[in-house]
């Protein structure tokens, strides 16, 4: 069985400091069992580490939203996995037990930083838009993918404490853009995307230097676009924190989601959230 090495380029290169490891209460919005779950925010330093991410990606993606997977030979079973991982940075929220030693990882995100991505040929966003408009980014963005939470942590304490975590290792690392592709389910056939990007279209684009285009792109023309709708909660909290959609949403026939991509930049953060995430 072929086992998936570490990253190529450990967060050790990356500047860390004691931010990069910490454990922290649950947010005060959940309720109370959750309120006595403490979680440990870290960036994954071993391949059991990294496994254990992939396991909850697979329970997420495939066993709750049934995506369709094209795992590399030697993939274990219950694992998502790609080609992009050997070369990412992964971020770990996990729940402490009664000894405050690790327990469940719950909550990840996976990070491409520009030098890694040089080494991979790309983005994986560039699989699904041409990013052409973003090559005077690329030096100082990163792309954020495969974010997931565990159906009973979907509260905002484990989110909020990615979100912490990514918004140090920016400022730390003198990188300045996050791009990454929002996933909204086509359960419906595609209708509560197509009125999202609709809506979202007329609120919340980019500037046109910065606008991509899909591959593969959702026929929104060909599906309703005048439901009233919410965007979904990571979504809206992406908005919150002024993020921007980059152009129309991309069709991902495995994953069965319409995919908007979006840019956040350390320079649009609100006040009150560059306050709680960076104490600035």
């Amino acid at each position: 069985m072929r086992e998936l090495p570490l990253p190529t380029l450990p967060f050790s290169e990356l500047r860390p400091d004691a931010a990069s490891r910490r454990s922290l209460p649950s947010a005060p919005d959940l309720d109370r069992s959750a309120a006595r779950v403490r979680l440990d925010v870290c960036w994954a330093r071993t391949q059991e580490e990294v496994r254990q991410a992939q396991q909850l990606r697979y329970q997420v993606f495939v066993d709750e939203m049934g995506a369709r997977l094209s795992p590399p030979l030697g993939t274990p079973a219950g694992h998502d996995v790609d080609m992009f991982d050997s070369f990412c940075e992964h971020l770990l929220v996990r729940t402490l037990d009664e000894q405050g030693r690790p327990a469940q990882v719950i909550g990840t995100y996976r990070v491409l930083t520009p030098e890694a991505a040089r080494r991979a040929g790309g983005l994986y966003s560039d699989t699904e838009f041409d990013l052409t408009r973003l090559r005077g980014l690329r030096s100082r963005m990163v792309e954020l993918g495969r974010s997931c939470v565990h159906p009973d942590h979907r509260s905002g304490g484990a989110i909020m404490a990615l979100w912490g975590a990514l918004a140090e290792f920016m400022v730390r690392n003198d990188l300045d853009t996050m791009i990454g592709c929002a996933s909204v389910s086509m359960r419906d056939g595609g209708h509560y995307a197509a009125s999202l990007w609709k809506q979202l279209q007329t609120s919340h684009m980019a500037p046109i230097e910065w606008q991509v285009r899909p591959r593969l792109p959702l026929p929104v023309d060909e599906l309703r676009q005048d439901l009233q709708v919410e965007p979904p909660p990571l979504i809206k909290g992406y908005l919150r924190c002024g993020a921007r959609i980059l152009g129309r949403p991309a069709w991902d026939p495995d994953f069965n989601t319409a995919d908007l991509p979006m840019i956040m930049r350390i320079a649009d953060l609100p006040a009150r959230y560059r306050r709680h995430f960076l104490g600035a």
